[in-house]
């Protein structure tokens, strides 16, 4: 009996700074392998030393070798894989963090501002409290992103957007390291914005975000993890993190797949509201927050579900006054 579409093996395409990044790509993986494990269905991930500019290639490749579904986690991607798609309708597709086109293309959405919103408001009111270790009394916070992208500016400009919302002349340093794969540019990045005066640093870096944790727990500082929940890297270290569920997205797709239900040409949107982003729970930091900081961001929180609080999209919206 010739197999149907959901009985064909599942690749992941894994993203820019590759598995072991303690981040997006791990989660997301660890969906994939829970997904698997439940609909009993085959499948690997796809890993390349060049997996921005090999994108279409890949993408073919792996169309031509059999698989049914392929997820691909790389933002890159987006252009190559909807004119990919085009030429292999027997095949299904899931990208994220954009939108494409295509009867057998699902998308996948985060409102990554949303939660970086929060991150942003509590790291200004944790740096304005100076009788928390390590803190200086003065707004002064900062953020490395691994690419100058909309993507990755969708976290920033939501960051900041939640920084001055505390306090309007919040200061927020902005850099990128052009890497998602070298702790050592992270480290090395983030000293000098705490050598510089910031406080609190969201890493936005994948594998070279791990360098701004480490980073904090040098300086007596604090970082902001991103993607999956990072706390337990440096217990103590990382104030939160902005957790992105990828692995929920990831394990959806390829559940209604195996279903027979593939969301082809709809567009999936993780937010607030669907528990798709938020911050982790602090088990190491909690005790050091003032509870009516804690409060304060539960109260924000709520506001943004409700659409009294209305935060920027640059996807959506392009780039807000504020971003310089």
């Amino acid at each position: 009996m010739a197999a149907t579409a959901a009985e064909k093996p599942v690749a992941l395409i894994i993203a820019q700074g590759g598995l072991g990044d303690h981040s997006y790509n791990d989660l997301a993986y660890s969906g994939f392998k829970k997904a698997l494990a439940e609909t009993k269905l085959v499948g690997k991930p796809v890993e390349s030393k060049d997996i921005v500019a090999r994108g279409a290639d890949i993408l073919r490749r792996a169309s031509d070798a059999g698989f049914g579904l392929v997820v691909d986690l790389e933002y890159s991607h987006g252009d190559a894989l909807q004119g990919v798609a085009k030429d292999y309708a027997d095949v299904d597709y899931v990208i994220l963090n954009q939108v494409k086109a295509g009867k057998n293309v699902a998308s996948v959405l985060f409102e990554e501002q949303q939660g970086s919103y929060l991150a942003g408001a509590l790291a200004t009111m944790v740096a304005k409290d100076s009788s928390i270790k390590g803190m200086s009394g003065k707004p002064i916070i900062g953020v490395i992103g691994g690419t100058k992208s909309v993507g990755i500016d969708k976290f920033i400009v939501g960051y900041i957007q939640g920084a001055r919302a505390v306090d309007p002349k919040a200061e927020v340093k902005v850099a990128y390291s052009n890497n998602f794969g070298d702790p050592a540019i992270g480290l090395q990045m983030a000293k000098a914005m705490f050598e510089g005066g910031a406080n609190v640093v969201y890493q936005v870096a994948g594998g070279a975000g791990l360098g701004v944790i480490q980073a904090a727990k040098q300086e007596g500082k604090f970082a902001i993890g991103v993607d999956t929940d990072q706390d337990g890297l440096a217990p103590g270290a990382v104030l939160a993190s902005m957790v992105k569920r990828t692995d929920i997205a990831v394990e959806t797709v390829i559940k209604d797949y195996a279903d027979h239900k593939f969301p082809g040409g709809q567009t999936i949107t993780l937010g607030l509201k669907q528990d798709g982003v938020g911050l982790s729970p602090m088990s190491f930091t909690k005790d050091k927050i003032p509870a009516a900081d804690l409060a304060e961001i539960d109260a924000m929180k709520k506001k943004i579900i409700d659409g009294d609080i209305k935060v920027w999209n640059v996807v959506d919206q392009g780039y807000p006054s504020f971003f310089k």
